[in-house]
């Protein structure tokens, strides 16, 4: 089974991963947690890139180094686990990319979105993902009291606004699969 967790920056999605990451090995599951972008070794080399707040990443080549990160990710880490009956939680995973690089960098919309996602992961898709809603407002509270900015926590918040339609957008073309969760409740 795979799951996955998604939220702008400062929703609490880690937080809830870890939970139910958690909860699932105390009833005796294997569970594997991966990141995006993150998880192998290009990944990680990945992630440093993109996140350096002196990094001059293209908005195309970012969105094209994330979905590098995926593949590897996928080939590397998600699809053995899932072939030998791992549960896998992905603190992020395609949707990220409809929402930053599609919704918040305006680059493409989500029928393009998907073709690429599908490429990137050899049509690999969580069996559900959580998206933790917050308002702009809580978001910002909460990266501030993080103390640490990198590349994509520093790009303001009108950029973070149509990040969060995205979001939406996505819970409402498939509900079926992501489900909306208020991010402001007690963590619990």
């Amino acid at each position: 089974m795979f799951f996955s967790f998604e939220g702008i920056d400062g929703s609490g999605k880690t937080t809830q991963a870890s939970q139910l990451a958690e909860t699932l090995r105390q009833r005796g599951y294997e569970v594997v947690e991966v990141r995006e972008p993150g998880g192998t070794e290009v990944g990680e080399r990945i992630r440093k890139l993109l996140l350096d707040p002196e990094s001059q990443v293209g908005a195309r080549a970012e969105l094209l180094l994330f979905s590098a990160a995926r593949a590897q990710l996928v080939d590397e880490v998600i699809r053995p686990a899932l072939d030998r009956g791992a549960i896998v939680i992905a603190d992020r995973f395609y949707d990220s990319a409809t929402a930053y690089q599609g919704g918040g960098r305006q680059l493409a919309d989500a029928v393009w979105m998907r073709a690429l996602h599908g490429f990137a992961t050899d049509r690999l898709a969580p069996a559900r993902t959580y998206l933790i809603d917050v308002d702009l407002e809580t978001a910002e509270d909460r990266r501030g009291a993080r103390a640490r900015a990198d590349r994509m926590e520093t790009t303001g918040r009108s950029f973070y606004g149509r990040v969060r339609d995205a979001y939406h957008d996505l819970a409402k073309a498939e509900p079926d699969r992501v489900a909306l969760l208020d991010g402001t409740l007690d963590p619990q």
